[in-house]
């Protein structure tokens, strides 16, 4: 990177000049104007995607058009050729209308760009932006023009441009200028004039070290392909003079975004990391209709006046202070909104047979690696050390209620036990994510987990869906549920994950409530029904409830309370060290620990051995030792005291 100049050219310069006048008004915001020269980096990665792209069509054009068959949604099938019919193109050959409104396309359940060639015979369906795969896929090409004006304006080296729930933001790290909301028009500006020159979105796959190469000059995209990108090739998207790292896809041009606004802009860390670089951060939204903006903004002036942040602060029920980020405090009037709620949850849990409990807040960080968080949720813990070892701040009850049920031996008589806990939870949310009382770092939820056999999961499902139900209607909440099924990285056994999914899949279609599936997104531990979409009806403002059932299914942890269940309730195996192998339903245990401190007890208490080195090896039901030591000391001892012998075996084990 040594090798880059700062790449911010004449503007960059001039503006460190005027710094420390202390100025204010227009003096201290000197006009946004795009840099000239460009800098240097953009002239650098356009010439290496010449070459490759150049390339790239060679190898397409020389690919046999070898015909192929595409079926649409309602089983009729068009006619294409591989490598040379387009998505666009069978869109376009039943309406122009409908191809220029579709934003993206899924070829065999995959997205994919509307003018990328199909590859080989296809399912085909055509996604517009009201369906959240073209919101995602639309704000996601947007955000690669707030991108472009960024680099052009700013000439800060980007980092991550993600979608995210209404709309989409960009991260850059500059050393010269800092966003600030006089930024505003000037990158809207820029904006409009990349949508008027209708850019073409076009993907090229590249090798790994020719990655490296093009973005040598920015250290963050560096990290990203060295930490990141685990194939041998990847890909990245170009529009006008941007390209940048990206799985795709994107809508065909720039042409298609018609309304676009700034919303706002943030300091932020490198991957959320306080100890690395400073960012900033530009949010926006944009629409494929000028109407659709003028809706959102009407519906962002309503919600303003009923933002509970300015509620809160006008009627004394809660703030917030910079001393404790992300933590709310309480005043008086709306502690006792908060206990009146939280009492009503508590009569409907009492009601539907859950039980409270209340576990502890801190834990040693040695939980959190037997049960996986600690290595997919790692930097949303608050960690510290106390007696040279690492404890954590539960950030979730999963894990301790899961210690809760293992404290003792289970009879399947006790299932289903449904655990419910208001204990506080901390998160080490991102400083620029925080906002008011919807993302925190600090809160209680009405917690529940339920510990059941495969054979009472639907009617668990159905108890966990009637209640969501009962309290969201209570509220005037309307929702829609998405089952999240098993992400790339998982644990435990894909036949136990295939179960539970399709365990929870017949328990949504039994309860008669609409459903989509959300492939992929379930948590590491298991699936869930997940992403509640809920709207106040009195501002149709948006929320995002997460409500996790998993536990319902089979837990497979590693720490695993219960690893496997049978449907008769025989615990087959209950804990991954050997502390219980084997328990059956009338409580025998065939097996206890596994270096033979008990290796059989009966259902009547006769221990067939009891322990492997012989100072145990057999004692009948009716209390005879028939050995006891392994040199054969007492070969067989009747009576009371061969039964006081095994209680104090028993107790000493």
């Amino acid at each position: 990177m040594s090798a880059w100049p700062s790449a911010l050219g004449s503007q960059g310069k001039k503006e460190k000049k005027k710094k420390g006048g202390g100025g204010t008004g227009d003096n201290a915001h000197p006009a946004l104007k795009e840099i000239s020269p460009p800098p240097e980096f953009l002239a650098y990665r356009l010439k290496l995607w010449d070459k490759l792209k150049k390339e790239s069509d060679e190898f397409i054009a020389a690919q046999p058009n070898t015909p192929i068959k595409i079926t649409l949604p309602d089983g009729k099938q068009v006619d294409g050729e591989c490598w040379k019919t387009t998505p666009y193109e069978v869109a376009k050959g039943i309406s122009q209308g409908l191809a220029d409104n579709c934003v993206v396309a899924k070829v065999n359940g995959d997205l994919w760009d509307l003018d990328r060639p199909f590859e080989k015979d296809a399912d085909l369906q055509l996604i517009k932006f009201e369906d959240k795969d073209g919101q995602y896929v639309f704000w996601h090409s947007s955000a690669h023009m707030l991108g472009e004006a960024m680099e052009k304006l700013y000439g800060g080296h980007l980092c991550y441009g993600p979608p995210v729930d209404g709309g989409f933001y960009y991260d850059m790290w500059s050393e010269e200028r800092q966003v600030s909301g006089h930024d505003y028009p000037a990158i809207e500006t820029a904006v409009k004039g990349i949508v008027k020159e209708k850019q073409p979105f076009e993907r090229l796959e590249m090798k790994k070290e020719d990655l490296l190469k093009m973005f040598e000059y920015n250290k963050f995209k560096q990290r990203i392909i060295n930490e990141k990108v685990t194939t041998p090739t990847t890909t990245v998207y170009r529009c006008g003079p941007l390209i940048d790292l990206c799985r795709g896809p994107h809508v065909r041009h720039t042409g298609k975004v018609k309304a676009f606004t700034v919303t706002k802009n943030s300091a932020t860390f490198w991957e959320g990391k306080a100890d690395a670089e400073s960012l900033q951060r530009i949010y926006g939204i944009s629409f494929p209709d000028t109407k659709q903006m003028k809706e959102w903004k009407h519906i962002q002036e309503e919600a303003a006046k009923r933002d509970h942040r300015k509620v809160g602060k006008e009627q004394e029920l809660f703030f917030f202070h910079e001393w404790s980020p992300g933590s709310c405090f309480f005043l008086p009037k709306g502690a006792h909104i908060c206990n009146t709620l939280i009492d009503y949850i508590k009569s409907e849990y009492r009601k539907r047979g859950f039980t409270e409990v209340v576990s502890p807040n801190i834990y040693n960080s040695k939980l959190w690696q037997q049960s996986g968080h600690w290595q997919h949720y790692d930097d949303n813990i608050f960690k510290f050390e106390v007696d040279k070892e690492t404890f954590a701040l539960k950030p979730m009850n999963c894990p301790g209620h899961c210690l809760m049920f293992d404290h003792r031996p289970r009879s399947w008589r006790e299932l289903p036990l449904r655990m419910a806990d208001f204990g506080v939870l901390h998160r080490n949310e991102l400083s620029g994510a925080l906002s008011g009382l919807t993302r925190v770092r600090r809160f209680q939820q009405d917690d529940a987990h339920i510990f059941c056999r495969e054979d009472q999961i639907k009617e668990e499902m159905a108890g966990c869906l009637d209640f969501m139900k009962t309290v969201y209607d209570t509220f005037g909440f309307s929702f829609e549920l998405q089952l999240s099924t098993r992400p790339e990285k998982y644990l435990g056994e894909i036949e136990v994950w295939n179960d539970a999914e399709k365990a929870l899949t017949e328990c949504l279609d039994a309860s008669g409530l609409k459903w989509t599936l959300n492939p992929g997104d379930g948590a590491f531990y298991g699936p869930k029904i997940d992403r509640i979409m809920v709207k106040r009806k009195a501002t149709s403002r948006p929320f995002v409830f997460h409500d996790c059932y998993n536990h319902c299914c089979k837990f497979t942890s590693s720490y695993g309370t219960v690893v496997s269940l049978t449907d008769d309730g025989t615990v087959v195996s209950l804990t991954s060290d050997g502390t219980v192998v084997s328990l059956t339903n009338d409580s025998t245990v065939v097996s206890l620990t596994s270096d033979g401190t008990v290796i059989s007890l009966t259902g009547d208490g006769t221990v067939v051995s009891l322990t492997s080195d012989g100072i145990v090896v057999s004692l009948t039901s009716d209390g005879t030792v028939v050995s006891l030591t392994g040199d054969g000391t007492v070969v067989s001892l009747t009576g009371d005291a061969s039964q006081s012998i095994c209680k104090m075996e028993l107790w000493s084990h």
